[in-house]
């Protein structure tokens, strides 16, 4: 079993954080606040991707 690390914890708080502001956004019409949501939702996503690769990678490489 592989262990959480943080970029993964991150990541997906941030991915999460900018799911809501991407709903908030076409909710009330805002294509700033859209965009922004999305940006965020994908930064996070590469940030618990790199940590899904860091906590499959052996200790020590």
């Amino acid at each position: 079993m592989n262990k959480v690390n943080k970029d993964q914890v991150k990541g997906r708080y941030k991915e999460a954080k900018g799911r809501v502001k991407e709903v908030a956004g076409q909710a009330v019409g805002k294509k700033g606040l859209e965009h922004r949501g999305k940006t965020q939702k994908d930064a996070g996503k590469a940030q618990a991707d790199r940590g899904d690769v860091t906590a499959d990678r052996p200790k020590g490489s």
